[in-house]
């Protein structure tokens, strides 16, 4: 995001408009990449590690650490666009203080998480790396929440519609409870690659017709442009 000139309220309402316009393409792409992860990450570690000593144990293992990662995932992304936002107002402080923060705090985390933590739970100490993951996640929260909380003191309030929010979630586990079930209902005896391509063809498919019925500006626009495209 540019640096911002004009008046104060202009600016505001200019950084406003195209925060909050950035914020709903990138919760329309990673939200679904989430679910994903989450729920069909076990397909998608098959599909491209699956080979030789790399057995099941070993997919349901890097799934579980996968599945780790989405704590954190959409509010990295997300955090990132703020920090620009502050970019454009040329302060570079406040986003490094946060930045340090954050770094600070999934360092005290992870050695919580990975070390002390899967003794505390009674699990095997493999699956601290999965605690490393989650760490890092609650971590950008934490980043996250402070750079939104200042930034819309300056600027105004921004930020996702909770209702956008909900329906997104709704619709990515839907399509991915249905990819689920073809994934149980027989698919499985597939070749690993083609599983993948089967089950998340479904999931992807669902999802981003789910979000144009249920008129999505963003998905409309994509329609669009695939439309022009052809």
């Amino acid at each position: 995001m540019s640096s911002a000139i004009g008046t104060a309220s202009e600016i505001s309402e200019m950084l406003r408009t195209r925060l909050n316009a950035g914020l709903r393409q990138i919760t329309f792409f990673v939200l679904p990449s989430v679910v994903a992860f989450l729920i069909l990450g076990d397909v998608i570690v098959a599909a491209i590690y699956q080979t030789g000593k790399f057995g099941h144990a070993d997919v349901i293992y890097v799934w579980g650490i996968l599945a780790g990662s989405t704590v954190g995932l959409l509010a990295s992304t997300l955090g990132r666009l703020y920090s620009s936002t502050y970019y454009a107002l040329r302060d570079t402080r406040t986003p490094l203080r946060f930045a340090i923060l954050r770094v600070i705090l999934t360092t005290i985390l992870g050695y919580l998480a990975a070390i002390p933590g899967p003794h505390l739970l009674g699990i095997d100490a493999r699956w601290g790396v999965a605690g490393l993951t989650i760490s890092a996640g609650v971590s950008s929260w934490v980043e996250f929440t402070l750079l939104r909380r200042t930034l819309n003191l300056r600027i105004g309030p921004s930020g996702l519609p909770f209702e956008y929010l909900l329906k997104a979630w709704i619709v990515a586990l839907f399509a991915a409870g249905v990819a689920r079930g073809a994934l149980l209902l027989g698919a499985a005896h597939l070749y690993r690659i083609l599983l993948a391509a089967l089950v998340l063809g479904i999931y992807g498919t669902l999802y981003f017709l789910g979000m144009y019925l249920w008129g999505i500006p963003e998905a409309k626009s994509l329609f669009a442009r695939m439309q022009r495209i052809k």
